[in-house]
């Protein structure tokens, strides 16, 4: 039996929607792809990798607040 990882599909289906030609999208294009990419949030977010990435976001954002100071 094949298995299917959503947020792979969902991954694939992200780059596939963003190598079209910005003048060939419809407004509700950009809003379709909008939905599929914070679906792809949701589901990438409580894994370990959505983790490291909370976390290097997180050590980014504080490293520029000090260096504005």
């Amino acid at each position: 039996m094949l298995t299917i990882n959503v947020a792979v599909l969902l991954a694939v289906i992200v780059v596939w929607r963003l190598r079209r030609r910005t003048e060939a999208r419809s407004r509700f294009d950009e809003k379709l792809t909008v939905v599929i990419v914070l679906a792809l949030g949701v589901l990438i977010a409580p894994t370990p990798a959505g983790q490291g990435g909370l976390n290097i976001l997180g050590q980014l954002a504080s490293g520029v607040t000090q260096a504005s100071r």
